[in-house]
């Protein structure tokens, strides 16, 4: 890390945890900030991450040389030149965007002529923990900013060099801007911190986690702060009878493999009972990269002598989010079986179908209880930027407000605007 990141690092650290009010007098000043103005301190910070990817790439270095290789969440922690330009490309894709605020919801006038708006707004101040994710610095600053809000990030220990990086960066083009670096700040590490954060209410409008089912669990039942859930991915695909072999095999090999570090990546299989015979075929790719299948009795006999990476499953591989080149497969009678399953085991995040019949991918599609729900599409898809929303806070697994990826448009609330000549009520 080098000298003005050390400075800027400390800088940050030194901020009262009591006192949150720096980062509520942050978004007040954005209430004054011209939206084309945001649009361009936004380029300018993607550009001037590229321009800073060394001294982020070293950080990121150390972060990662701390962890274990072979760790689940090493992948999600690793940046490289390419995520970076990834990350700077979402923030000008979040730029290009229109604003999420002012935007008239409603609007209707009384009989007595007074009318009356329902105009979207800033929540004001965001809070967000989160674990091995360095993207979520850039990502949340570049959605709240742009939704005229402040933002409070408490980073695990894993990812506490890069994020201190990241945030140095973001603080200096805000400076630079002649804006409140505040409008992001970094909180020391510590369990401590992010029980300030969880407590801070009046002071931090929204908190958000990210990370794993532990840490959601935990921000759920401690927090008096009002929380969004952005839920573990326990994400199934049911091969329904009616389903083509290639395209199951192709989506559920992309499902599984692509990054299996990830909320979206998949971790269960269900196959039709009238497939069985052609589960090798389906499941063959996934040998490649060595991925263990933790199979029920029916699909274990179906796999047995085909497929060499294949373990009998138990009762606790139900309902396991891996995040691991493993995955659970389990066979159901029906598509009724297969939806009922889901609801018990699923996490509401993402479910998959392949079907070539109509009836039952809307079946599936209308009773499965979830906040993305795919049809011969992979769940990888789950994602802001793949839904072209420029980048996303996190997918809510839940159903009040936010559901799904959380990007411009969740991160605002709305007020009524209420307007007259002299109407009195009698």
């Amino acid at each position: 890390m080098d000298s003005l990141m050390i400075i800027h690092y400390f800088c940050v650290l030194i901020i009262n945890l009591m006192d949150f009010s720096t980062s509520r007098r942050a978004a007040s000043a954005l209430a004054t900030y011209k939206k084309e103005d945001i649009d361009r301190l936004l380029i300018t910070l993607a550009d001037a991450i590229e321009s800073r990817r060394a001294a982020i790439l070293a950080a990121n270095a150390e972060d990662c040389a701390a962890m274990r290789s072979d760790d689940s969440r090493y992948d999600r922690l690793l940046l490289t030149p390419e995520r970076i330009s990834d990350i700077a490309d979402g923030i000008r894709t979040v730029a290009a965007l229109p604003s999420p605020l002012d935007i008239i919801l409603d609007s209707s006038t009384r009989p007595n002529g007074m009318t009356i708006r329902r105009v979207t707004v800033p929540f004001g101040v965001i809070g967000v923990i989160f674990e091995a994710r360095p993207n979520v610095v850039f990502d949340v600053f570049a959605l709240t900013f742009k939704a005229g809000s402040a933002c409070v990030l408490k980073a695990g220990h894993e990812a506490a060099a890069t994020a201190a990086a990241e945030v140095a960066v973001i603080r200096e083009v805000l400076r630079d801007a002649g804006l409140p670096a505040d409008c992001v700040v970094l909180l020391p590490d510590g369990h401590e911190t992010a029980d300030e954060m969880m407590h801070a209410r009046g002071d931090i409008d929204l908190l958000i986690p990210r990370g794993s089912r532990r840490l959601i669990d935990y921000v759920r039942e401690h927090a008096t702060v009002p929380v969004i859930e952005t839920g573990a991915g326990v994400c199934h695909t049911y091969f329904h009878a009616s389903g083509d072999i290639a395209t199951g095999r192709d989506v559920i090999f992309n499902a599984k493999t692509r990054r299996v570090g990830v909320c979206n990546a998949m971790d269960c299989l269900l196959i039709d009972r009238s497939r069985l015979t052609e589960l090798p075929a389906i499941c063959y790719r996934l040998a490649d990269r060595h991925v263990e299948l933790y199979a029920d009795e029916a699909a274990y006999d179906a796999l047995d002598g085909a497929y060499p990476y294949l373990r009998h499953a138990t009762e606790a591989d139900n309902g396991r989010e891996w995040l691991d080149y493993k995955m659970t497969v389990i066979t159901v009678d029906d598509i009724d079986a297969a939806i009922a399953y889901i609801d018990r085991y699923g996490s509401r995040h993402s479910e998959c179908i392949i079907a070539e019949t109509a009836d039952a991918v809307e079946r599936f599609m209308r009773l499965v209880d979830a906040a993305c729900v795919y049809a011969n599409v992979s769940t990888a898809f789950t994602d802001g930027g793949q839904f072209g929303f420029g980048a996303e806070i996190g997918i809510s697994t839940q159903k009040l407000h936010a559901r799904g990826p959380m990007a411009l448009r969740e991160l605002c609330t709305y007020k009524y605007l209420i307007s007259g000549a002299g109407q009195t009520r009698p």
